[in-house]
């Protein structure tokens, strides 16, 4: 798939001016999700949206994620959740159920919600992985949800440009609450 005109791959050129953020992040582990929400809402005002746009909500573990995102999707009032947490392993099976509940929980609710839902809980062997990765060594994935999320706002809510797989012309694809639909190449894209 080209970029669309006026983008390059790889790099997003739309702004957070407008739109409207709820981040919901977990408690547990806070020392490091601190960190995460800092980085996010950083990010977000960098890009243009006012602090008054977006809404922190801290719930208690990474497991209470998706509820606490299905019902901020439902209330509306927002064009992007981001999901953060840390969650990171200890000596029992704990750490697979529930990170393993949080991803696809917080899937499900991305696939049903007419909004973007995005996962920015890092799952780590160790504490001083999850702090390299909330702004450390290994980068920041609180500001890499914020800056999906503000992209991911921005796609759903616009039309977007593709190049057809089947006649190789440009096909304008638009979208009704999160519904993609195309003009030409029956719904394959390149």
């Amino acid at each position: 798939m080209r970029p669309a005109k006026g983008r390059r791959a790889g790099r997003s050129l739309v702004s957070a001016r407008g739109q409207r953020f709820a981040i919901l992040a977990s408690r547990f582990n806070e020392y490091v999700t601190r960190h995460l929400v800092d980085g996010a809402l950083d990010t977000l005002v960098r890009h243009g949206a006012r602090p008054s746009d977006v809404r922190v909500t801290w719930v208690p573990g990474a497991f209470e994620l998706p509820l606490a995102a299905q019902q901020a999707a439902r209330r509306g009032g927002v064009d992007a959740v981001i999901c953060l947490g840390a969650i990171i392993r200890g000596g029992t099976p704990h750490f697979e159920h529930v990170a393993s509940q949080a991803a696809a929980g917080i899937a499900q609710v991305a696939l049903t919600a007419r909004i973007p839902v995005l996962f920015g809980v890092l799952t780590t062997d160790t504490l001083e992985q999850a702090i390299d990765r909330a702004g450390g060594k290994m980068g920041h994935k609180g500001r890499d949800a914020a800056l999906a999320a503000i992209e991911m706002a921005h796609v759903v809510h616009s039309r977007q440009s593709v190049v057809c797989s089947q006649t190789s012309s440009a096909c304008l694809w638009t979208t009704d609450y999160g519904l993609w639909t195309t003009n030409c190449c029956f719904g394959q894209f390149a």
